[in-house]
């Protein structure tokens, strides 16, 4: 899960999975009525957010990690030919394990 992309402070790139195409009672969806997937695995960490005293604060999350996020957070970016998220470490919610 290499990437060519290095995060800044306490920023994570964040490959989404795939959606789910069928509900639960076997109905395809199209595209357009699929919700984006708030689930994802972590492919880049940034060194870590700053406090006011200038000491960096490692993240508590690592590559390869699989999480769930905020469903508004972070910015869609295209690397590689994938889209993929960068967001700020506190739209994470939790750590899937």
């Amino acid at each position: 899960m290499a990437s060519n992309i290095h995060p800044l402070g306490d920023k994570i790139v964040v490959k989404r999975t795939e959606s789910s195409q069928t509900t639960k009672g076997g109905i395809v969806l199209p595209d357009a009525a699929q919700e984006k997937p708030k689930e994802g695995v972590i492919v880049a960490v940034g060194r870590g957010g700053m406090t006011h005293e200038g000491r960096v604060v490692e993240p508590q999350v690592k590559v390869g990690d699989r999480v769930l996020f905020a469903a508004y957070g972070g910015t869609e970016v295209k690397i590689d030919d994938e889209e993929q998220l960068i967001l700020r470490e506190s739209d994470i919610l939790a750590i899937v394990e």
